[in-house]
Protein backbone atom coordinates (compact mmCIF):
# COMPACT_ATOMS: atom_id res chain seq x y z
CA UNK A 1 0.00 0.00 0.00
CA UNK A 2 2.99 2.29 -0.43
CA UNK A 3 2.02 5.32 -2.49
CA UNK A 4 4.81 4.62 -4.96
CA UNK A 5 3.02 1.41 -5.87
CA UNK A 6 -0.21 3.04 -6.99
CA UNK A 7 -1.28 4.59 -10.25
CA UNK A 8 -1.68 8.41 -10.27
CA UNK A 9 -5.48 8.30 -10.66
CA UNK A 10 -6.16 5.95 -7.74
CA UNK A 11 -8.24 7.57 -4.93
CA UNK A 12 -6.25 7.31 -1.71
CA UNK A 13 -7.01 7.41 2.00
CA UNK A 14 -3.89 8.17 4.11
CA UNK A 15 -3.69 5.79 7.03
CA UNK A 16 -2.47 7.22 10.34
CA UNK A 17 -2.72 5.75 13.81
CA UNK A 18 -5.75 7.02 15.71
CA UNK A 19 -4.81 9.48 18.44
CA UNK A 20 -7.49 8.04 20.73
CA UNK A 21 -5.51 4.82 21.20
CA UNK A 22 -2.55 5.41 23.51
CA UNK A 23 -1.27 1.90 24.20
CA UNK A 24 0.50 0.54 21.13
CA UNK A 25 -0.06 -3.23 21.03
CA UNK A 26 2.51 -5.64 19.76
CA UNK A 27 2.48 -6.52 16.09
CA UNK A 28 3.14 -9.75 14.27
CA UNK A 29 5.75 -12.17 15.53
CA UNK A 30 8.64 -12.91 13.18
CA UNK A 31 7.08 -16.32 12.55
CA UNK A 32 3.84 -14.66 11.44
CA UNK A 33 5.68 -12.28 9.12
CA UNK A 34 7.60 -15.20 7.61
CA UNK A 35 4.33 -17.09 7.17
CA UNK A 36 2.86 -14.16 5.27
CA UNK A 37 5.93 -13.87 3.06
CA UNK A 38 5.91 -17.56 2.21
CA UNK A 39 2.21 -18.42 2.18
CA UNK A 40 0.66 -15.08 1.24
CA UNK A 41 -1.65 -14.75 4.23
CA UNK A 42 -1.78 -14.62 8.01
CA UNK A 43 -4.68 -14.59 10.49
CA UNK A 44 -4.74 -12.56 13.71
CA UNK A 45 -7.28 -13.98 16.15
CA UNK A 46 -9.45 -11.65 18.22
CA UNK A 47 -7.66 -8.57 16.94
CA UNK A 48 -10.68 -6.26 16.86
CA UNK A 49 -12.14 -4.41 19.85
CA UNK A 50 -15.61 -5.79 20.52
CA UNK A 51 -17.23 -2.35 20.68
CA UNK A 52 -15.94 -1.50 17.20
CA UNK A 53 -17.01 -4.84 15.78
CA UNK A 54 -20.53 -4.53 17.16
CA UNK A 55 -20.90 -1.00 15.78
CA UNK A 56 -19.70 -2.09 12.34
CA UNK A 57 -22.06 -5.05 12.45
CA UNK A 58 -24.96 -2.76 13.38
CA UNK A 59 -24.21 -0.41 10.47
CA UNK A 60 -23.89 -3.38 8.13
CA UNK A 61 -27.21 -4.93 9.12
CA UNK A 62 -28.93 -1.58 8.68
CA UNK A 63 -27.34 -1.17 5.26
CA UNK A 64 -28.49 -4.63 4.22
CA UNK A 65 -32.00 -4.21 5.56
CA UNK A 66 -32.55 -0.86 3.88
CA UNK A 67 -30.34 -1.58 0.84
CA UNK A 68 -28.43 1.63 1.44
CA UNK A 69 -26.37 2.32 -1.67
CA UNK A 70 -24.05 1.99 -3.31
CA UNK A 71 -24.88 -1.72 -3.39
CA UNK A 72 -23.78 -4.63 -5.58
CA UNK A 73 -26.42 -7.34 -6.00
CA UNK A 74 -25.72 -11.00 -6.72
CA UNK A 75 -27.92 -10.72 -9.81
CA UNK A 76 -25.62 -8.03 -11.22
CA UNK A 77 -22.70 -10.45 -11.64
CA UNK A 78 -24.52 -13.69 -12.46
CA UNK A 79 -21.92 -15.90 -10.80
CA UNK A 80 -22.93 -19.56 -10.26
CA UNK A 81 -25.87 -19.74 -7.85
CA UNK A 82 -26.96 -16.13 -8.30
CA UNK A 83 -30.49 -15.12 -9.38
CA UNK A 84 -30.88 -14.44 -13.09
CA UNK A 85 -31.99 -10.84 -12.61
CA UNK A 86 -33.07 -8.39 -9.91
CA UNK A 87 -36.68 -9.20 -10.79
CA UNK A 88 -36.25 -12.93 -10.12
CA UNK A 89 -36.82 -14.56 -6.75
CA UNK A 90 -33.86 -13.57 -4.58
CA UNK A 91 -32.89 -10.88 -7.08
CA UNK A 92 -32.41 -8.28 -4.35
CA UNK A 93 -29.82 -10.39 -2.54
CA UNK A 94 -26.93 -8.08 -1.69
CA UNK A 95 -23.43 -9.27 -2.54
CA UNK A 96 -21.61 -6.34 -1.01
CA UNK A 97 -22.12 -2.88 0.40
CA UNK A 98 -19.70 -0.54 -1.35
CA UNK A 99 -17.84 2.49 0.01
CA UNK A 100 -17.55 1.16 3.55
CA UNK A 101 -15.42 4.07 4.75
CA UNK A 102 -18.14 6.56 3.79
CA UNK A 103 -20.92 4.69 5.60
CA UNK A 104 -19.92 5.41 9.18
CA UNK A 105 -16.85 6.80 11.02
CA UNK A 106 -16.41 3.50 12.86
CA UNK A 107 -14.84 1.90 9.78
CA UNK A 108 -12.11 4.55 9.61
CA UNK A 109 -11.63 4.27 13.37
CA UNK A 110 -11.07 0.54 13.05
CA UNK A 111 -8.75 0.96 10.09
CA UNK A 112 -6.59 3.44 12.02
CA UNK A 113 -6.37 1.28 15.14
CA UNK A 114 -2.73 0.69 16.20
CA UNK A 115 -3.22 -3.08 16.31
CA UNK A 116 -3.98 -2.98 12.60
CA UNK A 117 -1.63 -0.21 11.49
CA UNK A 118 1.38 -1.73 13.26
CA UNK A 119 0.87 -5.05 11.53
CA UNK A 120 0.39 -3.51 8.10
CA UNK A 121 3.63 -1.56 8.51
CA UNK A 122 5.44 -4.81 9.23
CA UNK A 123 4.18 -6.18 5.92
CA UNK A 124 4.44 -3.22 3.53
CA UNK A 125 6.55 -0.52 5.20
CA UNK A 126 5.99 2.66 7.23
CA UNK A 127 3.94 4.69 4.74
CA UNK A 128 0.40 3.35 4.39
CA UNK A 129 -2.43 4.45 2.15
CA UNK A 130 -5.74 2.80 1.33
CA UNK A 131 -6.84 2.78 -2.33
CA UNK A 132 -10.54 3.55 -2.13
CA UNK A 133 -11.31 2.14 -5.56
CA UNK A 134 -10.98 -1.52 -4.57
CA UNK A 135 -12.13 -3.66 -1.63
CA UNK A 136 -13.47 -0.64 0.25
CA UNK A 137 -16.57 -2.70 0.92
CA UNK A 138 -18.51 -5.06 3.17
CA UNK A 139 -18.82 -8.53 1.66
CA UNK A 140 -21.89 -10.54 2.62
CA UNK A 141 -22.97 -14.17 2.39
CA UNK A 142 -26.70 -14.76 2.58
CA UNK A 143 -28.69 -17.97 2.67
CA UNK A 144 -29.81 -19.56 -0.60
CA UNK A 145 -28.87 -16.89 -3.14
CA UNK A 146 -25.23 -15.96 -2.46
CA UNK A 147 -23.13 -17.09 -5.40
CA UNK A 148 -19.86 -18.97 -5.89
CA UNK A 149 -16.81 -16.97 -6.93
CA UNK A 150 -14.17 -18.66 -9.08
CA UNK A 151 -10.49 -18.87 -8.19
CA UNK A 152 -8.71 -15.61 -8.98
CA UNK A 153 -6.02 -13.15 -7.98
CA UNK A 154 -7.36 -9.69 -7.19
CA UNK A 155 -4.37 -7.95 -8.75
CA UNK A 156 -5.42 -9.24 -12.19
CA UNK A 157 -8.42 -6.89 -12.10
CA UNK A 158 -6.60 -3.80 -10.86
CA UNK A 159 -4.39 -1.27 -12.64
CA UNK A 160 -1.65 -0.85 -10.06
CA UNK A 161 1.93 -0.50 -11.26
CA UNK A 162 3.22 -3.06 -8.74
CA UNK A 163 1.49 -6.01 -7.08
CA UNK A 164 2.69 -5.56 -3.49
CA UNK A 165 -0.65 -4.86 -1.85
CA UNK A 166 -2.36 -6.36 1.18
CA UNK A 167 -6.09 -6.86 1.70
CA UNK A 168 -7.44 -6.79 5.26
CA UNK A 169 -10.54 -8.91 5.91
CA UNK A 170 -12.39 -8.50 9.21
CA UNK A 171 -14.94 -11.10 10.28
CA UNK A 172 -18.01 -9.34 11.69
CA UNK A 173 -19.58 -12.74 12.37
CA UNK A 174 -18.58 -16.40 12.29
CA UNK A 175 -17.16 -17.50 8.93
CA UNK A 176 -16.78 -21.22 8.34
CA UNK A 177 -17.14 -23.77 5.57
CA UNK A 178 -20.84 -24.19 6.32
CA UNK A 179 -21.73 -20.57 5.62
CA UNK A 180 -19.27 -19.76 2.84
CA UNK A 181 -15.95 -18.64 4.29
CA UNK A 182 -13.11 -17.45 2.09
CA UNK A 183 -10.74 -20.07 0.68
CA UNK A 184 -7.11 -19.45 -0.24
CA UNK A 185 -4.39 -21.25 -2.18
CA UNK A 186 -1.18 -20.68 -0.19
CA UNK A 187 1.91 -19.50 -2.02
CA UNK A 188 0.20 -18.42 -5.23
CA UNK A 189 1.25 -14.79 -4.65
CA UNK A 190 4.75 -15.91 -5.68
CA UNK A 191 3.61 -17.71 -8.83
CA UNK A 192 3.12 -16.52 -12.39
CA UNK A 193 0.40 -17.93 -14.62
CA UNK A 194 -0.08 -18.15 -18.37
CA UNK A 195 -3.20 -16.39 -19.61
CA UNK A 196 -4.57 -19.63 -21.06
CA UNK A 197 -5.05 -21.02 -17.54
CA UNK A 198 -7.84 -18.49 -17.00
CA UNK A 199 -11.27 -18.12 -18.57
CA UNK A 200 -12.58 -14.92 -20.13
CA UNK A 201 -13.45 -13.54 -16.69
CA UNK A 202 -9.93 -14.23 -15.38
CA UNK A 203 -10.94 -17.15 -13.17
CA UNK A 204 -8.76 -20.27 -13.08
CA UNK A 205 -10.25 -22.98 -15.26
CA UNK A 206 -10.75 -25.84 -12.76
CA UNK A 207 -10.93 -28.53 -15.44
CA UNK A 208 -7.30 -27.99 -16.50
CA UNK A 209 -5.01 -30.56 -14.82
CA UNK A 210 -2.41 -27.96 -13.83
CA UNK A 211 -5.13 -25.89 -12.16
CA UNK A 212 -6.89 -28.83 -10.53
CA UNK A 213 -3.75 -29.91 -8.68
CA UNK A 214 -3.22 -26.35 -7.49
CA UNK A 215 -6.81 -25.97 -6.29
CA UNK A 216 -6.44 -29.21 -4.32
CA UNK A 217 -4.00 -27.37 -2.03
CA UNK A 218 -6.62 -24.82 -0.94
CA UNK A 219 -7.24 -23.97 2.69
CA UNK A 220 -10.38 -22.63 4.37
CA UNK A 221 -9.85 -19.32 6.18
CA UNK A 222 -12.32 -19.99 9.00
CA UNK A 223 -12.76 -16.95 11.24
CA UNK A 224 -14.49 -16.07 14.48
CA UNK A 225 -16.00 -12.61 15.11
CA UNK A 226 -13.19 -10.08 15.46
CA UNK A 227 -10.56 -12.17 13.68
CA UNK A 228 -8.63 -10.44 10.89
CA UNK A 229 -7.22 -12.06 7.77
CA UNK A 230 -4.33 -10.33 6.00
CA UNK A 231 -3.69 -11.62 2.49
CA UNK A 232 -1.56 -10.70 -0.48
CA UNK A 233 -3.57 -9.41 -3.41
Amino acid sequence: MDSSRLTPNTPLFPLETSATHIDIPEGFSMEEVDHFRQQGYVISRGLTEESLRLEMQKVTLEGLGREIGPVEYEADLLYPGAPGSREDRGGRTVRRLKNALCRHPVFAEWLAHPSLVNRLRQLVGPELVVPLAHHNCIMTKQAEFSSDTGWHQDIRYWSFTRPELVSVWLALGTEDQKNGCLHLIPGTHQMTFDRNRFDQDLFLQPDLPENASLIDSKIAAELQPGDVLFFHC
